[in-house]
């Protein structure tokens, strides 16, 4: 149940900019933003130790970052011919967005490249996609700005409204929507920084990153909160 925040620019000419929460079983091991796969050796990613995917990742060179997040799908294959949802990212980086019906559990897949932001959606059902217009958008484990998502109805125009900067800590006016969204409890449905235990799936939130993507670059910065599920002011780097 990650969040994505992102704002998509009118103009070519101003970057694109993106928050995204990371919820996951803490017992799940994970390595921090690096490189970590030398067959291809631009690309950046929070990578999933166990599955040797990623979670979000990036290649500066060709300017394209996506990220994933978890949804509930109608998934009917058995679990032995399902794979890893982490690959998907790798290759959507490497310039392959998935097609067709994808032999995974249900996902949203946000992606910038090329001047164009899309969220890919799979249910297990339909593969769809949603190109993002102008403006700020969230997306959770439903569908883009949706508002049965309770932390979308309560936190989207606070997002849309925060003020980004433009020098290298861009990103604080949307940390400082995250840092009110944490005076509610983590188990509650409107929060961002997330407990998700008492919904029956282990995940707390555990880490953010922020990226910017412009015709002359990217860049991603990393941050884990020193206990999952509770806020703490992110050291972003």
């Amino acid at each position: 149940m990650c969040t994505v925040v992102i704002r998509v620019p009118a103009s070519a000419d101003e970057p694109t900019r993106v928050l995204a929460i990371r919820d996951e079983d803490p017992e799940r091991p994970w390595n921090a933003l690096g490189r970590w796969w030398p067959e291809n050796e631009g690309v950046v990613g929070v990578r999933d130790a166990r599955a040797g995917g990623a979670w979000l990742a990036a290649d500066p060179d060709t300017r394209r970052l996506a990220v994933l997040l978890n949804r509930a799908d109608a998934v009917t294959r058995p679990e032995s011919e399902l794979i890893s949802r982490g690959g998907i990212v790798l290759d959507s980086v490497l310039g392959s967005s998935p097609e067709g019906e994808p032999p995974t559990h249900g996902f949203n897949l946000v992606e910038v490249r090329d001047g164009r932001s899309r969220v890919l959606t799979w249910d297990g059902e339909t593969l769809r996609t949603t190109d993002l217009e102008p403006g700020t958008h969230m997306i959770a484990h439903d569908d883009v700005d949706d508002p049965r998502t309770p932390r979308i109805a309560r936190w989207l125009d606070e997002f849309r409204s925060a003020p980004l900067g433009e020098d290298e800590r861009w990103w604080d006016a949307w940390v400082g929507v995250l840092r009110r969204s944490a005076e509610l409890p983590p188990t509650d449905d409107r929060a961002i920084i997330r407990d998700n235990r008492p919904l029956g799936f282990p995940t707390l939130s555990l880490l953010a990153c922020v990226a910017s993507v412009s015709a002359t670059g990217l860049e991603v910065a990393y941050g884990e909160l020193a206990e999952p599920g509770r806020w703490d002011e992110l050291d972003l780097a």
